[in-house]
């Protein structure tokens, strides 16, 4: 297969989680509620209520908001589900978001000893038996499908389109898909052999570009990657659904991180 390809591929997906504000900058997870609380690495008490998020900033504190200074006191207004507003904070920026129906914020602080430290992901070298032919079979209708997440008592909701069916290693197996981040593609969390040994134990995710118009699809095992969550606990990842627990050892894609070594 085209290694010189899938290193840029590698490179450039490693770029994208250690820039400034990625994942790795990430220096706390907080759970908001209606009385205000401090945090050490954010400015301002933050709080929840009936009319979303607001910040209450003290004399000498402000935030950038669509480019705009703001003092005092600042309504973010009600965040839906999976969606957030980035905060500026001098150089960090304040994810504020919703994740399993609770209002969270994370600071990104590009200085943060797990960005500063990242030196990268192993992988399994990649190889053309991983990259495999399947099948979409749709379900009749979409079906919401709940999920665990990385942190104890959450929850989320991914809708279904349908199933994946393929076969590796001589052994049939069907992987269940959600809705991918463009048009017609999906994305699988899934678990199997090699996971709690040299993968991620929680998860590895799987992009599927969209089905040809006969349902066929390619599964590109090589590109499995590790959520957030295999190099934080400040992440809320998503868990595989049960039936994604493949019974093979999918030797292929990223391993665990140095960090979780």
């Amino acid at each position: 297969m085209a290694t010189d390809e899938w290193a840029q591929w590698h490179a450039a997906h490693e770029q994208q989680l250690a820039a400034p504000h990625g994942f790795l900058a990430i220096t706390s997870l907080n759970f908001l509620s209606s009385t205000p609380q401090r945090f050490p690495d954010a400015p301002g008490e933050w709080s929840t209520g009936p009319g979303g998020v607001v910040v209450d900033l003290a004399e000498g504190e402000s935030v950038t908001v669509d480019g705009a200074d703001l003092t005092g006191h600042v309504s973010l207004g009600v965040i839906a589900e999976r969606g957030g507003i980035d905060v500026g904070a001098g150089d960090a920026v304040i994810e504020v978001a919703k994740r399993g129906g609770f209002d969270i914020v994370r600071p990104r602080h590009p200085s943060h000893s797990l960005r500063a430290g990242f030196r990268g992901t192993p992988a399994y070298e990649p190889d053309e038996k991983w990259v495999l032919r399947g099948r979409f079979v749709p379900f009749d209708s979409p079906r919401d499908v709940t999920v665990g997440a990385a942190v104890e008592g959450l929850e989320h909701v991914y809708s279904s389109p349908g199933r994946v069916e393929f076969e590796a290693l001589g052994t049939s197996l069907a992987l269940t898909v959600f809705n991918g981040r463009t048009p017609g593609s999906f994305f699988a969390l899934f678990t199997d052999e090699t996971s709690g040994v040299t993968t991620y134990a929680a998860n590895r995710s799987l992009a599927i570009a969209p089905a040809r118009v006969d349902g066929s699809v390619v599964l590109d095992f090589t590109r499995a990657t590790n959520l957030p969550c295999a190099y934080t606990d400040f992440a809320t990842c998503p868990l595989p659904p049960a039936e994604n627990r493949l019974p093979v050892a999918v030797e292929a894609g990223e391993k665990i991180p140095y960090e979780r070594g």
